[in-house]
């Protein structure tokens, strides 16, 4: 079971990589919503340092020639879980972290301001990893049991607050598996 430090939103159990991109939630705004993401840098490739440098602003732009699109970008999540399970922590949880881009959530413009962004090492069209999954759902019951404001929150994707702009986590995620799996701990 993962625990979650309320104080300071650390994850206890996750690797802990401090990214520079975060500021403050606004006064009085709680998370109550939890943002999917899928990510790997290059596309298609997994493992490597790539994502851990593109959240600290460390990516070079030469190292790949996608990079060159990106490497200016100043962009986090709060947390990443990675192929094989590992989870790593990027920006606080009772800090704002810039996943979300220009977005909407059920009439609510900037879901960055009240959202927790968990990002899953993949793609659209790659099948994520069991270990994924199961880390998932961890995580999710943590930040319930933690958060009151998180305790009823709906879990969306990238895609359904950004449509149109973004795919992710893609049609490879298994949402019905992430709700079973949530359902059987609780």
């Amino acid at each position: 079971m993962l625990s979650i430090d309320s104080g300071n939103g650390l994850v206890r159990e996750a690797r802990q990589i401090v990214s520079p991109n975060y500021d403050d939630r606004p006064p009085g705004c709680d998370p109550n919503l939890i943002v999917i993401h899928g990510i790997s840098l290059p596309p298609g490739e997994f493992g490597g340092p790539w994502i851990d440098q593109f959240f600290t602003n460390g990516l070079e732009s030469d190292a790949h020639p996608y990079f060159r699109d990106i490497a200016g970008m100043r962009v986090s999540a709060h947390l990443l879980i990675r192929r094989d399970g590992e989870l790593v922590q990027y920006v606080s949880l009772s800090k704002r972290a810039w996943h979300a881009g220009d977005s909407c959530y059920e009439g609510r413009d900037s879901c960055n301001d009240f959202s927790v962004g968990i990002e899953l090492e993949g793609t659209d069209d790659a099948a994520y990893m069991d270990e994924q999954y199961e880390r998932l759902a961890s995580v999710i019951i943590a930040l319930r049991r933690t958060f009151p404001s998180l305790e009823n929150a709906a879990i969306v994707g990238h895609c359904d607050i950004a449509e149109g702009r973004k795919t992710d986590p893609g049609p490879s995620f298994d949402w019905q598996r992430l709700h079973a799996l949530l359902k059987d701990s609780g």
